[in-house]
């Protein structure tokens, strides 16, 4: 991302301020203005798009993971958080009680190997007796992260790993925040010889209330010392039953993505190694998986969401993966070449758990997962936004040649910038990112157009406008980017993707906005980028059509054409995009030659325009449409159109094309009519 580093809004409101008085932002001001554009529809002068143009990039940034697509509810739930030495920091968790009634420590007796740390209860109240407790149960709690969203009739399964020298008999609730509501609630009862040892519970609850701010309780009312260890709470109606959150990924799903880049940015390489995404501690059971501080974002992922996950999710999603490993280098310290190849066998193995036989070392790895068949892995970018780093050109050869010799038809992914100079070593794409202003965004739609035709493909895998002009996620930004990205269309004989990042942002966890898509526990909106994107959801794979736009204003409009096809009513359509990234309303002929006479029919057609009343407008929780597109009929289409461009906004056009099958009967029709 960027430069890696969290960019906070310094003096936001004195800088607006001087911003605004520069400019007016409302968007209905302005003059008119003519222009004309010419449409070339015959497919013969134009050219296929790569049919993986645009995609989407995730990293574990903002908690956009780990309380955020993984729908796990717990936060911590291993109590490793703070750290594999004891004491431990429990952090969320709370205790329901007070000193006088329970203890709570840590101490590393934990089944599991690679993560020891457990949690130990020691409860000194009892209901009746000597010391019976201040309320009528005393445990532990977790908010998950910043309140669990629990929704009457829906279930959710709870599972636990306990073991204490005595019997048990537990309370496992979801509860509101403070406890007074009990929202879903049972109880397990276990003798002193069924838990002598690490035994797994497990629980389903199903919801009697609803609540998007609620925790998980522990509970007892049975003196005694119990330990617990990998609490997990998870929805039951998750996304294709894969451990997504359902309504986050409906979201992803409806950019048609063609690709879904992971699982970072910085988080793949760390501020230091030590705390670089290591692909072997996320893969296999949840409850062994250690979970690492990533230390870039500053935050603890109990790693549900690991790298099968995320070729799981791309599989979903239709969208081919593309892995992005780290490779010896993180911000402050790095591998010599000579001594990296431990890193290069790593990479190896990864590509074989994806692709691999069943019968293979790490295929079968897969395999007991749950998924035989191998993953659809095709691309893999080495490292991210090392390029300028010392050992950076040495350790990529090593990644490269071993990665080409064992699987040749992976295509490799360079940090180095090949736009303005050509590559000083073999790559199959380069990476390309960008977070400028919005004027500088708009003006690089023509970054690629006096880029070399020949040599490797571009992958523009991190944009978006940033700083003031973006705020939280504003219309002037989604505008610019628009731009861009229709730069990055006309320009798509030389580029094979693109991504806008960061993709997620938890409310509660602002470490980087803008972002595409905002959400809390309960609630998700997509920002004006995100909406912008779906503009484009039909260009990978269709036809690029030439066009010429003529107009007084080169620098606030731009345009560009496609045809395609629409899978739902089996029609064929042209799509015109067009922004007008200026103040002043335009009045726009459309001409569109190279087809049969009549091709376009007069009904079937519709409009979408992206814009509002404020240039700087944007989508919120109260307001979570408040800049979204419109759609509408567009009756009376032909050859030519006179069209109105609002000023500062985003238009296309579905123009129906009728077959020429179609044509016929409708001529033959109308002769036997006659």
């Amino acid at each position: 991302m960027g430069s890696c580093q969290a960019r906070p809004i310094v003096l936001f409101f004195m800088l607006f301020g001087l911003f605004a008085l520069g400019q007016s932002f409302d968007v209905r001001t302005g003059t008119n203005q003519t222009a004309q554009l010419n449409v070339n529809a015959s497919e013969a002068s134009g050219w296929q798009i790569a049919e993986t143009l645009f995609g989407i990039f995730f990293e574990e940034i903002n908690h956009a993971g780990s309380g955020g697509l993984w729908a796990e509810l717990v936060s911590n739930r291993g109590f490793e958080a703070g750290g594999p030495n004891t004491p431990s920091n429990i952090d969320p968790w709370s205790v329901i009680g007070d000193e006088s009634s329970l203890i709570v420590s840590t101490d590393r007796s934990s089944c599991f190997s690679r993560n020891k740390v457990a949690l130990r209860m020691e409860v000194q109240c009892d209901l009746t007796g000597f010391k019976t407790c201040s309320a009528s149960e005393v445990g532990i709690y977790n908010p998950g992260y910043w309140g669990m969203n629990i929704e009457q009739g829906k279930t959710y399964k709870v599972v636990f790993y306990i073991t204490s020298p005595d019997s048990v008999n537990i309370s496992v609730s979801f509860a509101s925040s403070d406890g007074s509501q009990i929202l879903a609630t049972t109880n397990i009862i276990a003798a002193a010889s069924d838990v002598s040892n690490w035994t797994k519970k497990e629980v389903l609850l199903e919801a009697k209330g609803t609540n998007p701010n609620s925790r998980l309780q522990l509970t007892t009312t049975r003196k005694g010392v119990i330990w617990f260890d990998q609490v997990s709470a998870m929805p039951m109606d998750t996304y294709m039953g894969h451990g997504f959150r359902r309504e986050l990924v409906d979201m992803l799903a409806g950019l048609k993505p063609r690709f879904f880049r992971f699982p970072g940015g910085c988080f793949v390489e760390g501020e230091w190694l030590r705390n670089a995404f290591r692909w072997k501690e996320t893969i296999g059971p949840w409850e062994e998986r250690p979970g690492h501080f990533g230390d870039v974002w500053m935050y603890w992922t109990d790693e549900g969401l690991g790298y099968f996950e995320y070729l799981q999710l791309a599989e979903d999603l239709g969208a081919l993966p593309i892995w992005v490993f780290n490779n010896g280098i993180s911000h402050n310290d790095q591998v010599n070449t000579p001594t990296v190849l431990p890193f290069v066998q790593d990479v190896l193995d990864s590509i074989e758990f994806a692709r691999g036989d069943p019968g293979s070392k790490w295929g079968s790895v897969r395999a007991a997962m749950g998924h035989p068949e191998p993953f659809n892995l095709k691309y893999v970018a080495i490292g991210n936004e090392d390029c300028r780093k010392k050992n950076y050109k040495g350790n990529y050869l090593k990644f490269y040649y071993a990665i080409k010799a064992a699987y040749p038809d992976i295509k490799i992914i360079t940090n180095c910038d090949g736009s303005s100079t050509p590559l000083d070593h073999p790559a199959d794409l380069y990476d390309f990112h960008t977070y400028p202003s919005a004027k500088t965004m708009f003006s690089m739609a023509h970054q690629f157009d006096h880029t070399s035709r020949t040599g490797p493909k571009a992958f523009v895998s991190e944009y978006a406008v940033h700083g003031n002009d973006a705020r939280n996620g504003s219309l002037l930004a989604a505008l610019a980017e628009a731009g861009f990205l229709i730069g990055l269309e006309r320009n798509s004989d030389i580029i094979e993707m693109a991504s806008y990042a960061p993709i997620f942002l938890n409310i509660n966890d602002q470490r980087w906005i803008p972002d595409a898509i905002v959400f809390n526990s309960w609630q998700q909106y997509g920002t004006p980028s995100y909406w912008m994107q779906q503009f484009f959801t039909e260009s990978s794979g269709a036809t690029l059509l030439n066009t010429t736009l003529q107009t007084s204003s080169p620098d606030s409009l731009i345009a560009s054409a496609i045809t395609w096809k629409n899978t739902s009513d089996d029609n064929n359509y042209i799509r015109i995009k067009i922004v007008n990234f200026g103040g002043d309303t335009v009045n726009l002929k459309i001409s569109v030659n190279g087809l049969d006479p009549d091709s376009i029919g007069l009904f079937g057609s519709t409009k979408t325009v992206l814009t509002s009343n404020n240039l700087m407008d944007e989508n919120s929780f109260k307001e979570p449409k408040k800049v979204v597109p419109n759609t509408s009929a567009f009756p009376n289409t032909g050859e030519n159109l006179d069209v109105v461009l609002a000023p500062h906004s985003f238009t296309s056009f579905d123009l129906l094309k009728k077959s020429i099958s179609l044509i016929t009967k409708v001529v033959s029709d109308a002769k036997s009519y006659i």
